[in-house]
């Protein structure tokens, strides 16, 4: 007669085993409400120029709290037309720069990176040495001379002189930067590219370029984000009002006599965030990747 078996029951789940996923859970949350803690203050700055901006001005600095107890959408159409030109003119001005500051970097970093990550030509690590001490130069030891051959040029209060450096791969930062990614790719697709019939050029452009579009990426945000927020340079090169800039033209809510907007010059503000956070947000993953992936051969 045949013998019928039983099913052993499962064990029930150990106490500890419990015990440590609630700690990790309870790790967990801890890490997270901090994490939101610093985002809210790190972000209070910015919450607080947006509730400026909606606020009457004599409430601007007297009420504390980021909800505005009267709404005064009037301070962004006060502030786009109480300048000398509608706010757009110095928006314009402003793309006008950042655009050929884009080009000229990734156009001109990348092939000075490439250079240095791929090709053979004499005190190629002395040059790559002398270009990485450039970016502990401050800004205000080039810039005298600087000037000097600009207004000899004939190129002071034009765009010129902040575009055309950009051209010459004068950001080491960003030669740097491409110089590490190309170093990561393969060197075998190089030699299959040569072997199709590509020279440098051919493998800079149909090789190495659609491979590095995360560190072009990274450059062109950097690049964005650092050009139109200038606020020295631009002041320096650029005297005529039409010709002036978001930085420069924010500037100019504030006169000598300590007479201020202060509701148009937060609209303002506010206005010139738009495009930072825009550009940041359609470059974001294209950034993750490239800083993520510069250092790693």
């Amino acid at each position: 007669m045949a013998t019928m078996t039983e099913t052993p029951t499962p064990a029930p789940p150990r106490p500890r085993a419990k015990q440590g996923a609630a700690t990790v859970g309870l790790k967990r949350f801890v890490f997270h409400l901090l994490l939101i803690a610093a985002a809210m203050v790190m972000i209070y700055p910015l919450l607080w120029m947006l509730s400026a901006s909606l606020k009457p001005l004599d409430e601007i600095f007297s009420d504390p709290g980021l909800i505005p107890s009267s709404w005064e959408w009037g301070n962004y159409a006060d502030g786009w037309n109480a300048l000398p030109h509608p706010f757009e003119k110095y928006i314009w001005n402003s793309t006008v720069i950042v655009a050929g500051s884009i080009l000229g970097n990734l156009v001109s970093c990348s092939m000075a990176a490439y250079a240095f990550a791929r090709l053979r030509f004499p005190m190629r690590g002395m040059l790559f040495a002398i270009m990485l001490g450039t970016i502990m130069l401050p800004i205000h030891v080039v810039i005298i001379p600087q000037y000097i051959l600009f207004n000899n040029l004939g190129w002071v209060d034009t765009f010129w002189p902040l575009i055309v450096p950009k051209l010459l791969a004068t950001d080491a930062f960003f030669v740097f930067l491409m110089v590490q990614f190309i170093r990561g790719l393969p060197k075998e697709l190089d030699e299959a590219a040569s072997i199709d019939g590509c020279g440098y050029w051919g493998t800079y452009f149909r090789v190495i370029m659609p491979l590095c579009m995360p560190a072009l990426a990274t450059t062109a945000i950097f690049t964005f984000i650092w050009t139109w927020n200038d606020f020295y340079s631009q002041l320096i090169y650029l005297r005529d009002v039409d010709l002036q800039t978001v930085p420069l033209a924010l500037r100019l809510f504030m006169d000598s006599t300590g007479t201020t907007n202060w509701g148009a010059l937060f609209a303002m503000s506010i206005v010139a965030l738009g495009p930072i956070f825009g550009f940041f947000l359609a470059g974001q993953r294209y950034l993750v990747r490239g800083i993520a992936t510069t250092g790693i051969k």
